[in-house]
């Protein structure tokens, strides 16, 4: 409880919070790092937070470009900019599952109209969610949840104040990312991979050269990407190889030739995508659920200090800060969109469905919301929550008899819209913290937060269609990771069809992971991921070392590293985004320069050199800059 805390902006003082100028930028922002962290999300399984590229964006606009001084229409900015980020997480993770079932022929493509409603009735829960638990989470346990981007967003928001040239940095990268997406992809004058076959380990070594993936390592620091390199080396060093070695004449199910056959017609490549993918999905779903075990205590502690926040919540004082929507207009709008589940067309839910996102949504939420209070949205374990909910709601689906493609679909949905609130609560709780700090008005940013939502949710269906139209779900260009693995879990519980025993050996190499005191999901995610990623986001983290060894860790994350890096990866994606539109336009082929520029390991092998050193450069500035 910390009762005295005094914010930035004192309670009785009243500045422009939600203008024009934030709305709009705001909704311009979510919409583009809605796109970018979609394309990101499906590319390599991850996201990574919009907030603090927001709060710089709308610090060089606002204070810089209109001169007005002006921090909580900044902070509205990002309130509103970084839903787009947390509705697309949430969205990829399950909704390309459709789609690939789709490509199968199982039932017909998801409508936009479906896509949207699902992400806006999720998004809307998310954020309502959040409304009753602010009180608990962000104000009576000031000091012991930290919400380390909520606050980081607040210390750059705080820096601008002073004068901070960090938009530099971000722009900077921006530019950067989207040049080196543009020639690789766009261009085709540099091969997006250099690859070294190994005959006689019977493997090969790979990595690719986008700047978005040496980001990531970059963000997450060098423990993760080791982890993750650790899941790779594993996959590709030990596994492949002993496939090969003894599996010779063999034919193992899921493939119909023998493993020689398979290994002579597609390399090692063929081997981990009949049978590494799925060890790998079984030691992501095993670390998925070892992590909600190991929260338990936390989970049970968070529903009940939540159920007590409702009974107090709207008996606010009258203070601008501690001012929150009226909560009667809360639960009515929750039963609303409730009761709008069940019984809309578009969405394939059913009572049974509508219920079971009642209790996992309310209570994911509060668990996300406190998860990303401790550790941070990027370490906030929803694709576990994810796995439980899709495998409890397939399990009550089948045994009420809503088998087959509507099952299926019914499946995805209520993983999808319980998805998506958990990541909308976890945003939501970060912006209100960072609101906490400032000293904004409560009901302003959860209005901002329903209008980034709204807009977000409008975006989301085109930019999915638009990218599975271009690159194609589950393909080597957008692998949708977690969607894959939702689909086959569905796939395996309904039809009973899945490789149980690749999936068992998957789940017993993240608990013998576990067992040694390592964190499991980032190795089974390493484990799961063609090598070629998790290479790169190795070489992202190591220079994050060489950097926290010069000047020791960055306890801040508004480093100009972290912001170099967030501007490459919102580069690289916006300019995936637009590289999307020209694919299905058929306007790519003209500008495709591989059959003029001779390609191949050396130009792939500069170029990511060449990333490595900017990103490099940009964290040894960090000190003095600062």
């Amino acid at each position: 409880m910390n009762e005295k805390f005094k914010p930035y902006i004192p309670a009785d003082k009243v500045t422009p919070e939600m203008t024009p100028t934030s709305i709009i930028m705001g909704l311009l922002l979510a919409v583009i790092f809605g796109a970018a962290n979609a394309y990101l999300g499906l590319r390599v399984g991850m996201t990574v937070s919009a907030s603090i590229p927001a709060a710089v964006i709308s610090m060089a606009v606002i204070r810089i470009i209109m001169k007005k001084d002006s921090i909580l229409e900044s902070n509205m900015v990002q309130t509103v900019g970084s839903a787009g980020e947390s509705l697309a997480a949430g969205a990829i993770f399950t909704m390309p599952a459709l789609f690939i079932w789709a490509k199968e022929g199982v039932m017909e493509t998801p409508s936009l109209i479906t896509i949207t409603v699902i992400a806006l009735f999720g998004g809307l829960l998310g954020v309502f969610f959040m409304v009753p638990l602010r009180s608990a989470l962000i104000v009576q346990e000031h000091g012991v949840l930290p919400y380390p981007e909520g606050t980081a967003c607040a210390e750059v928001l705080l820096a601008g104040e002073e004068g901070g040239s960090s938009a530099k940095s971000v722009f900077l990268g921006m530019g950067i990312g989207a040049v080196v997406k543009f020639v690789v992809d766009g261009l085709c004058a540099i091969q997006s991979v250099f690859t070294i076959k190994l005959e006689a380990l019977k493997t090969e070594f790979s990595a690719e050269v986008y700047p978005a993936l040496v980001s990531v390592g970059y963000i997450c620091g060098p423990r993760i990407s080791a982890y993750m390199f650790a899941g790779g080396i594993l996959g590709w060093f030990v596994l492949i190889p002993a496939i090969v070695t003894f599996g010779g004449d063999i034919v193992m199910y899921p493939a119909d030739v023998s493993v020689a056959e398979l290994y002579a017609a597609g390399g090692a490549a063929a081997i981990w995508s009949k049978y590494i993918k799925y060890i790998g999905a079984g030691a992501v779903a095993s670390a998925g659920i070892i992590s909600l075990i190991k929260t338990l205590p936390l989970i049970v502690r968070t529903f009940v200090d939540s159920i007590k926040s409702i009974k107090t919540a709207g008996s606010a004082s009258t203070e601008r800060t501690a001012r929150d929507m009226d909560i009667r207009f809360v639960l009515g709008a929750i039963l609303v969109l409730i009761l709008a589940i069940w019984l809309v067309p578009a969405v394939p839910v059913t009572l049974t469905g509508a219920i079971l996102i009642v209790v996992f949504g309310f209570f994911f939420s509060a668990v996300s919301s406190r998860m990303v209070g401790l550790v941070g949205s990027s370490n906030n374990p929803v694709s576990g929550m994810t796995i439980a909910t899709i495998l409890i709601a397939t399990i009550c689906l089948k045994a009420i008899g809503d088998t087959g493609v509507h099952g299926m679909q019914g499946a995805i949905a209520i993983g999808s819209v319980i998805c998506i609130a958990a990541c909308m609560a976890g945003d939501t709780s970060q912006d209100l913290k960072t609101g906490y700090i400032l000293g904004a008005t409560p009901k302003k940013q959860q209005i901002g937060e329903i209008i980034g939502t709204i807009a977000a949710a409008l975006a989301i269906g085109g930019v999915m269609v638009l990218l599975d139209s271009a690159y194609g779900f589950g393909s080597d260009m957008l692998a949708a990771p977690q969607a894959t693995m939702m689909k086959m879990i569905i796939e395996g519980v309904m039809d009973g069809n899945l490789p149980w025993t690749l999936i068992f050996i998957g789940a017993f190499i993240s608990i013998t992971v576990e067992i040694l005191g390592i964190a499991a999901l980032p190795v089974s995610i390493g484990l799961y991921l063609p090598l070629e990623l998790s290479s790169t986001i190795m070489l992202g983290g190591l220079i994050r070392k060489f950097a926290d060894k010069k000047f020791g860790a960055q306890k801040e994350e508004s480093g100009k590293g972290i912001l170099f890096c967030s501007g490459l990866i919102a580069g690289e994606g916006i300019v995936g985004v637009l590289l999307a539109i020209l694919t299905v336009l058929g306007a790519t082929d003209a500008m495709n320069l591989s059959s003029v520029i001779p390609t191949g390991n050396v130009p792939a092998f500069i170029l990511i050199a060449l990333i490595g050193a900017a990103v490099y450069k940009s964290a040894m500035g960090t000190k003095n800059e600062k």
